[in-house]
């Protein structure tokens, strides 16, 4: 198994070029921030951009977890890739990653420098440190149960090469999340915000009327919302109230956790089948 180091300084764009560079250089694993993915999907590990501060962020990153350590060393000895892609802030970083993962020492490095252009990176760190976005190389679907909560949108890159890999396909995907320790640092909603945005995400839904909208931090999950909802829907059969109330349930929830980063942990609803009165 060959090792190969890609690094550069913090925010100037390595995950965000990660896939061409591990598949300009054969590479069909990437071990980033703590994950190790394959074929663009996370197989394996913790990612760091979850942590609550830097410091966590760091030893996720570099694998001090023992039972992170274990999961992604199996993994890999299941894989059995013949490259890997470490990414690092430095070379040193990429050395200890190698070395607690049972890997050999990177046979060569590629710098950030080699890859991107000064203007690129200085958009990266801009995107880094104005708006407390980080990158990850696997699409959004793959993302979803990872960073729910802290996903913001997708990236798409366009690649004009004649010669192109049925695994690699014309238009990739590589996913922004904002990690609870961005520079963002404490948010903090009022209740009429968080009702505002419920009746806002539900404003073209005709047949339900919100009677009551109230919610609280939950104590069990960093950034969760419980809402508690009281709804009135237009008489029907349970099969259509049914679909009424998980279109609502949904819209809810994307308008709540995309414009406030908040993951709806729980949804309690209050429902009462009738002719709603404007």
């Amino acid at each position: 198994m060959e090792v190969i180091g890609f690094y550069g300084p913090p925010g100037t764009g390595k995950s965000d070029r990660a896939l061409v560079v591990a598949y300009e250089n054969k590479a069909s694993c990437i071990i980033d921030d703590g994950i190790l993915i394959y074929h663009s999907r996370i197989v394996a590990g913790k990612s760091a951009k979850r942590e609550e501060s830097r410091l966590k962020a760091v030893r996720r990153a570099i694998f001090w977890d023992k039972e992170q350590k274990e999961e992604v060393k199996a993994a890999l000895i299941k894989i059995n890739p013949a490259r890997v892609l470490i990414l690092g802030t430095s070379d040193r970083m990429v050395n200890t990653i190698a070395k607690a993962l049972g890997l050999p020492a990177p046979a060569r490095y590629i710098r950030i420098e080699d890859v991107a252009r000064p203007e690129d990176m200085l958009k990266a760190s801009e995107a880094r440190h104005k708006e407390g976005k980080h990158v990850i190389p696997v699409p959004t679907m793959e993302l979803k149960p990872y960073f729910k909560g802290y996903l913001v949108d997708p990236l798409r890159f366009l690649r004009n090469r004649k010669k192109e890999s049925k695994r690699f396909s014309e238009w990739d995907e590589r996913s922004v999340v904002r990690p609870v320790f961005s520079y963002y640092g404490k948010l903090t909603f009022s209740d009429k915000v968080i009702e505002d945005l419920v009746r806002y995400s539900v404003r073209k839904m005709k047949k339900i009327k919100l009677r009551r909208i109230s919610s609280k931090k939950s104590e069990s999950q960093v950034n969760g919302l419980i809402l508690y909802l009281d709804v009135t829907v237009r008489t029907g059969t349970p099969m259509e109230i049914r679909k009424i109330i998980h279109g609502m349930r949904d819209a809810v929830q994307k308008e709540i956790e995309y414009t406030t980063g908040m993951s709806v942990e729980t949804m309690k609803l209050t429902i009462v089948t009738g002719v709603t009165q404007d």
